[in-house]
């Protein structure tokens, strides 16, 4: 009785445990964007002023000189997201650019990228999206190849 009882209380547990939290992104998806499009709309929104992407050649513009660029696209570790980009997007706070040091991406722990939220529509998010996702790739992990070890 008493290890049913707590396999009951375990499994409840468990259970509860694997939900997906209230703010989770599962199930999130946007429509497919057009990627010439988010070409356009990074440049509309002058994302280019502040960001340069992997094999994109864009009109210059007139910039802060210390301005530091942070780079976007190319190959990469790990795996860029849909919900990465997306959340960089609309919430430049939520982490912030690696390889740079923080006082060139961040004041007192806030992003220096403006929000664009009241002024980008969600077709342009959509297709801003679909143009940085098809800058990026992934490179491809070698293992380090060892000798055959021989246990005598």
């Amino acid at each position: 009785m008493r290890t049913s009882l707590l396999g009951m209380v375990l499994l409840v547990l468990f259970s509860v445990g694997c939900r997906p939290d209230s703010k989770s992104g599962k199930g999130f998806t946007l429509p497919t964007g057009d990627i010439e499009r988010g070409k356009q709309a990074f440049t509309q929104l002058q994302c280019h002023a502040c960001h340069t992407v992997s094999d994109v050649t864009l009109e210059p513009i007139e910039t802060d000189p210390n301005q530091t660029m942070v780079s976007l696209g190319g190959a990469k570790t790990r795996v860029q997201t849909y919900g990465d980009l997306v959340t960089s997007i609309i919430n430049p706070s939520h982490r912030f650019a690696q390889g740079y040091p923080s006082e060139d991406v961040a004041i007192d722990g806030t992003s220096k990228m403006r929000s664009y939220n009241d002024e980008m529509t969600v077709q342009q998010l959509i297709d801003l999206v679909a143009f940085l996702e098809s800058h990026y790739s992934v490179i491809q992990y070698d293992p380090t190849p060892y000798a055959p070890y021989y246990h005598l």
